[in-house]
């Protein structure tokens, strides 16, 4: 059995001028023990030995893209699980994306940990479309996208949560007529075929990522924006997926980690 994770652990799991949560943050992932872990927002990570410390402190091996306009992401991996390719996706993302392909004994396994834009869904659904691409290029039928897609799902009625928002950030999930919900992003990338996990789980709750109870997060509202999605050859591998809350999740960081198990073997 394959453990993957994917969680935002806000910049870098350090608050300018506050706590330091990376402690936190290593105890939840060791709990977990994930075969895969896609992590973003990874402030200050490409700089020093602070991603190898933290790597090495989970027991993972790290694949990093640097971002030329907001925070790294990462893919890490568990021996014995090893990397067949690993590169940065080189589009101009707000973020960053960074995929690997592993081997497993089912045929080599893609996964891309994404953290799309923002501020502006026009620009989330043209970061989506760069993301399918480059899972459609991987290798072989199994592939999985992971990450911070800050956007709602296009399933659920979120009038409630956009109106619970401050105006300043409500905008970030409406489209310009200030009315219709922002959901492009998600809905394109499962326009190509890409299952959500959560759902195909049948996990009882909505699956909310953010805000956590500790951890701030003034411009969320109870909201679904962290995804697990997978090829269809993934999907039916899926033995479970949920999100994690409760303990230390509710401290590390402002959005709550998303884990998915499934029947792969590391080859």
């Amino acid at each position: 059995m394959l453990r993957a994770m994917t969680w935002n652990i806000r910049t870098g799991g350090r608050d300018s001028g506050g706590a330091d949560r990376r402690d936190l943050l290593v105890r939840v992932v060791a709990d977990q023990r994930p075969d895969v872990l896609a992590l973003q927002e990874l402030r200050h990570f490409d700089s020093g030995d602070v991603l190898a410390d933290f790597a090495g402190r989970v027991g993972m091996r790290p694949h990093l893209a640097r971002s030329c306009f907001g925070q790294p992401v990462a893919v890490l991996l568990r021996p014995p699980l090893r990397a067949l390719a690993a590169t940065r996706v080189r589009r101009p993302f707000h973020h960053a994306a960074q995929r690997v392909t592993v081997a497993t004994t089912a045929g080599p396994l893609t996964v891309l940990s994404v953290h799309l834009d923002p501020y502006w869904g026009l620009r989330r659904r043209v970061e989506a479309g760069w993301a399918a691409a480059a899972l459609r290029r991987a290798p072989g039928e199994l592939g999985l996208l992971a990450g911070d897609l800050n956007t709602l799902d296009p399933v659920a009625d979120h009038t409630d949560r956009i109106a619970r928002l401050p105006a300043a950030y409500r905008r970030r999930h409406l489209r310009r007529d200030g009315r219709t919900v922002e959901t492009r992003a998600v809905a394109r990338l499962l326009a190509t075929g890409l299952v959500d996990l959560y759902a195909t789980a049948g996990a009882p709750d909505g699956g909310l990522t953010a805000p956590t109870r500790h951890g701030g997060g003034a411009e969320f509202s109870g909201m679904r924006l962290d995804y697990l999605l997978g090829t269809a050859a993934l999907a039916g591998r899926v033995r479970d997926c949920r999100v994690l809350r409760g303990g230390e999740t509710e401290y590390a960081s402002d959005h709550y980690p998303v884990v998915a198990d499934l029947d792969l073997d590391p080859a």
